[in-house]
């Protein structure tokens, strides 16, 4: 996003340095993914949304995993890094951004871990903020339980804050306060760096916190204002793997809601899975425990069935994926259909009203218009032509063991079932290949190939054969259930009955 020559820069700052022991896990704690993509992306993409020039990730812990993601997701665009080697709370994390800033007007600053944040609530609070000409605006909200949030202490008259106690520091009176810091605050950029210099560990943790920038700030007549969060649960950061799962079950709720209000069908909603970048056209019905993952693209009136995923896959308008399909980097175009319990691996193409059937296993393949394979086949680094019929039980036998090989069918090729072609193969147009054939060998135009050996009939064989043998088990079964029927008699004890013979 290019910056705005008619304002002074914006510059978000997003804190991304921490560990996050807490998650259990040998991944820093923004790497987890968050519908998705790693949840520090999120908040790169809200803070571009709502109008910032330029974002300067803090990374520390796996710093190079960090930028990579970082980078890689946002290629073009206006980003820098600092490194706070050190973990010595947010006042330090942040004046390690301080040279990343260049001519930052306004610095806003947020938390790696808050993937809920909306880009319309930064850009409310940014136009708040340079609207009223505030030192610093801090984004607030009530709290029903302020247990471990930090407090806003404001003025007699309730405009100004004076400063922001964090929970371990707080009094009891202090504590009783229920406005709590969100943790988001935009503040000028010529006042930021002389308060960060002014920063001393004054609290039981000995770090450095932002939050104190709001005392000193305050104290020299500045005006710190606070900018009400409208929907708390945007400002809430994820500690543990089940706060990960709590927010992202909120975010898939928003999401589906977003997704019928434009058009999308859904059966039993609460158990589909849609991932962040996915997009769906109007008119599709997505069935129950459908999952659409990654950068998926789906046209206008397609039918994804119970069970379907796809993950990164384009779909033309009015694809049909049947039922426990899977589909992942594959393009379907209009009209094409899928299983059900179809598989198509990455670098799949087919065409329009093409035909995969159930059970039919698909990678590198391209399968043009009208082609279909019905059932329980396996096409990989193949190219098939228009009209293309593929039997029952067709293999492209790609590998030799040591290279893949490619296999060719040209338009209007007929291939009947138990076919293997032994690749590297092509077979010519309007070509026609018998049932049980083994190809090996590329197919002239409109020729047949079939390899069979001759049939033989053995007449008299159930009886010579067969019978006997049948026979013979059937007398082995009779005898070994009348030595078990005896064995039971002889354990049974008699009874006075038995003895009497009555």
């Amino acid at each position: 996003m290019p910056p705005n020559p008619s304002r002074a820069t914006i510059v978000a700052t997003i804190l991304a340095a921490g560990k996050g022991t807490r998650m259990r896990s040998r991944l820093v704690k923004v790497l987890h993914p968050f519908l998705g993509r790693p949840m520090v992306l999120h908040l790169v993409d809200a803070a571009f949304r709502a109008g910032v020039d330029r974002v300067v990730s803090v990374v520390g812990h796996q710093a190079a995993e960090v930028e990579s993601a970082v980078a890689g997701a946002f290629r073009g665009w206006n980003l820098g890094f600092a490194h706070q080697t050190e973990q010595r709370g947010t006042g330090h994390a942040v004046a390690s951004a301080l040279s990343e800033l260049g001519d930052a007007g306004t610095v806003l600053v947020i938390y790696g871990d808050t993937p809920l944040l909306r880009s319309q609530t930064l850009a409310q609070l940014l136009t708040a903020h340079r609207k009223e000409g505030h030192a610093m605006t801090v984004a607030t909200f009530r709290a029903a339980d302020p247990t471990g949030y930090g407090r806003i202490v404001r003025d007699a008259s309730g405009d100004r804050i004076l400063r922001i106690v964090e929970h371990a520091d707080a009094t009891p009176e202090e504590r009783q306060i229920n406005e709590v810091n969100a943790g988001i605050c935009a503040i000028r950029r010529d006042l930021l760096e002389p308060a960060l210099a002014r920063l001393e560990p004054h609290n039981k943790q000995g770090e450095l916190y932002l939050t104190d920038v709001v005392e000193l700030l305050a104290t020299s007549g500045e005006h710190v204002a606070a900018y009400t969060i409208a929907d708390p649960v945007e400002a809430s950061g994820i500690n543990t793997r089940a706060q990960l799962a709590t927010l992202e079950e909120i975010a898939l709720q928003r999401m589906r809601l977003t997704w019928m209000d434009r058009g999308v069908s859904m059966q039993d909603p609460g158990s589909i899975r849609i991932d962040a970048e996915v997009d769906i056209g109007e008119d599709t019905l997505l069935g129950p425990n459908v999952q659409l993952l990654g950068k998926t693209r789906i046209g206008h009136g397609c039918r994804i069935d119970a069970g379907a995923l796809l993950d990164g896959c384009e779909l033309g308008d009015f694809v049909h994926i049947k039922a426990y399909s899977v589909a992942a980097g594959s393009r379907l175009a209009t009209g094409a259909e899928i299983g059900p319990f179809a598989h198509l691996r990455p670098g799949t193409e087919l065409g329009e009203k093409a035909k995969v059937g159930n059970f039919v296993e698909t990678k590198m393949a391209k399968i043009a218009a009208h082609a279909k394979a019905s059932h329980l086949s396996y096409l990989g680094d193949c190219e098939i032509g228009r009209d293309v019929n593929i039997g029952a039980g067709t293999i492209t036998c790609n590998y030799d063991g040591v290279d893949k090989h490619k296999t060719i069918i040209e338009d209007e090729v007929f291939i009947g079932s138990d076919t293997q072609l032994v690749a590297p193969v092509r077979v010519g147009r309007r070509a026609t290949i018998g049932a049980g054939t083994t190809v090996t060998r590329d197919v002239p135009e409109g020729s047949l190939v079939v390899t069979r050996s001759e049939a033989r009939t053995i007449l008299g064989y159930y009886d010579r054969h067969r019978l006997p043998r049948l026979e013979k088990k059937r007398a082995q079964r009779a005898a070994a259930k009348a030595e078990r029927a005896a064995s039971i008699a002889a354990a049974t004890p008699e009874t006075n009955a038995d003895k009497e013979g009555t």
